[in-house]
This record gives C-alpha cells, sequence and structure tokens, in this order.
C-alpha cells in the first residue's frame, strides 16, 4: 500500500490512455492533455479503457517514477469527469480509497475485492 502527504497533488485523467505508455508517453499526457507540468511534484494517474489497469507518473526532485498496478479481476471505480474536463483533482485519501478497491461512489468495496 501506498501512502501519501495530504498536500500532495493528485490528477486523474478521466479518460482512458493506452497503458503501454511509458515515462515519456504519460509525461506527454500529464503537459498536453491535462495541461499541467510534470515536474511539479504531483501524482498523475491514468487507466485504460477496461479500468483493470492503471499508473502513475510522479517526479520526486531527481527523477520520474512510473507505478503500474493491473488487476487480476474486478475493476477500478473510475471517477467520471465534469462537463467537458478530462481531469480531476483528488485529495490523496481519494487516491488511496481508490486504490483500496473501495467504490468512491457508494462509499464501499467493490464486490471483487476480498481481503483474506
Amino acid at each position: 500500500m501506498l501512502s501519501f502527504p495530504g498536500t500532495l497533488k493528485v490528477y486523474l485523467a478521466v479518460e482512458a490512455v493506452d497503458c503501454r505508455k511509458s515515462f515519456n508517453g504519460l509525461y506527454g499526457l500529464a503537459l498536453n492533455e491535462l495541461k499541467e507540468d510534470p515536474l511539479s511534484g504531483s501524482l498523475f494517474v491514468f487507466s485504460n479503457r477496461a479500468r483493470n489497469r492503471l499508473k502513475i507518473l510522479y517526479f520526486d526532485g531527481t527523477g520520474l517514477w512510473v507505478f503500474a498496478k493491473r488487476l487480476e479481476k474486478g475493476t477500478f471505480s473510475w471517477p467520471k469527469g465534469v462537463g467537458s474536463k478530462n481531469k480531476l483533482s483528488l485529495q490523496p485519501e481519494a487516491l488511496n480509497l481508490l486504490l483500496s478497491g473501495i467504490d468512491m461512489k457508494d462509499g464501499c468495496l467493490r464486490p471483487w475485492y476480498q481481503r483474506d
């Protein structure tokens, strides 16, 4: 489980992306599509169309990180954009809920998510 400080900015791309993209591709999406500076120290969260893969781009001051998660079953509860927005700004706590299998709309565990 990743933990993030409460002051961290998190930008979530509402539209699906090609999750074969890595450092340069995600950097370009953050800069050109989300209109944010990838070197700002914010997290940029992307998902594929099926919502079963997720990538996070992060700059720590010395270099870029790409975090990836692939679900073995189920999908991420992906928020929808409002109007013509192609990104959402999330609190770090909301990202933790999303990564933990919590449906942010209903506030409950997704049916596929079970802890042993």
